[in-house]
């Protein structure tokens, strides 16, 4: 293990009372972490709630049939969250992504606070952190806690880790892939996990309006930079027209790495509160964690994103020169 347990292990062992919370738009990997860290703080008798910023979405409801993540205001009050002995965040360092969380988080009356995860872009959230940023998923991190705490983890646990941690690597294909990554979902198919099950939920259980809305953007795709740099956008419009949901872009911003030579991608989904969602991607050569931070976002530097306020149009006129500048480099 790359982490040193034993603070964490301290305060599991003082407290009973936990909040777990992760960031707003909760992925596979900050809502399987969620699940896997409450299974195991129960097994060792503890009492946990979840809050996020953000409801969870749909497509990922198979992960959580009890529907323990809730977003805040939603099952879980700000006193729930205010009055816990320990606040745990997972799968984000950064103020931004906590939004009405952190908010709550920052005057909570919580004895204690810490952060477990793997991205490299980090807030001062007043907490103890416990992070690796050579781990593939937060879900690796949540495992390896377990193991060092002596908590189980129960089938239904081991498969939200499991999701965590392969749809984090773009099942097992990105470079942050490692043997360390196999070993770890090997030890949770033991434990329960049903890959199989979990690959069809996660890809194969598409509307017809997410299929629509990726023939009608990928139409639109735009290849620049001499082929270096390739980029989608997402308007209400396209929304309303066919059907689709916010939730329905997800993987889309990948369909432009499949494009031969290119080397740097971005999506720009336009919102409904006047605001754009950039995600960036990018091969091992390019850092577009370092574009997304000039953004005030941050994440991976191969996998990334930032909010930007405003109309479409201006983002894509910001966001743009920023990435030919990166792939020019």
């Amino acid at each position: 293990m790359t982490i040193d347990w034993k603070p964490l292990i301290a305060i599991v062992n003082e407290y009973d009372h936990f909040v777990i919370s992760s960031h707003v738009r909760p992925d596979a990997d900050a809502i399987g972490s969620e699940l896997g860290l409450a299974c195991v703080l129960e097994s060792l008798g503890k009492s946990v709630r979840i809050a996020n910023p953000s409801a969870s979405p749909d497509s990922l409801a198979f992960l959580d049939p009890d529907q323990r993540a809730k977003k805040l205001g939603d099952g879980v009050t700000p006193d729930d969250v205010r009055n816990t002995d320990v606040h745990l965040i997972v799968d984000t360092s950064a103020w931004v992504q906590l939004q009405e969380v952190g908010n709550v988080f920052r005057n909570s009356k919580a004895k204690r606070r810490a952060v477990i995860d793997h991205h490299a872009s980090s807030d001062n959230l007043g907490a103890l952190e416990f992070k690796d940023v050579t781990a593939a998923a937060t879900g690796e991190l949540i495992f390896e806690f377990a193991e060092a705490i002596g908590g189980s983890l129960t089938a239904q646990a081991a498969n939200a880790l499991f999701c965590a941690i392969a749809t984090d690597t773009g099942w097992f294909r990105f470079p942050s892939t490692s043997a360390r990554t196999f070993a770890i979902a090997g030890r949770l198919i033991d434990l329960g996990a049903q890959p199989h099950v979990l690959y069809q939920a996660l890809y194969e259980q598409h509307s017809s309006a997410r299929m629509r809305l990726f023939g009608r953007v990928l139409c639109n795709l735009t290849v620049d930079s001499e082929g270096r740099l390739a980029y989608l956008s997402v308007s209400q419009k396209d929304f309303a027209e066919t059907g689709a949901v916010p939730a329905d872009t997800e993987e889309l911003v990948n369909e432009c790495l499949k494009v031969a030579g290119v080397k740097a991608a971005f999506i720009a989904i336009e919102q409904q509160n006047q605001t754009v969602k950039v995600s960036f991607r990018s091969r091992l050569e390019f850092n577009v964690a370092a574009v997304a931070e000039q953004f005030g976002g941050g994440g991976h530097k191969q996998a990334a994103g930032a909010v930007l306020s405003g109309k479409l149009g201006d983002a894509l006129a910001k966001v743009l020169p920023a990435m030919q500048q990166l792939v020019a480099s």
